[in-house]
């Protein structure tokens, strides 16, 4: 039994815990290249891990820091229209597309991490 997916798991929950994003960046290139799931089928399950995380980790930081959750209120919203919508257009838009976003997203997240 390989412990490649715990690892990643492990890998995917602390960078979601210390940044508050990252499990993607971790999932997806396992998914699609450990699992071969084609690329929709990645992003999706992707987001199913993702979701428990986010949720554990949220959890943990409100016992230490309060929220405020008027501030996060419309970011809130506005996410949910994005990840409906997004969600509607996974099906339709074509892997090498959904593949040069996912690279695109990477390296100008990475550009600024680097140049702020």
């Amino acid at each position: 039994m390989s412990f490649l997916p715990y690892l990643s798991g492990v890998l995917a929950g602390a960078l979601n815990g210390l940044f508050g994003t990252g499990g993607g960046i971790v999932l997806v290139p396992l998914l699609l290249r450990v699992h071969r799931l084609p690329a929709q089928r990645a992003f999706a399950t992707s987001l199913a891990i993702i979701l428990p995380l986010s949720a554990v980790t949220l959890l943990l930081n409100l016992r230490q820091t309060p929220l405020d959750w008027q501030a996060a209120l419309p970011y809130l919203l506005g996410g949910a229209a994005g990840g409906f919508l997004a969600g509607k257009w996974l099906k339709k838009l074509p892997v090498l597309w959904l593949r040069r976003l996912f690279g695109a997203l990477l390296l100008v997240s990475g550009i600024r991490s680097v140049l702020s």
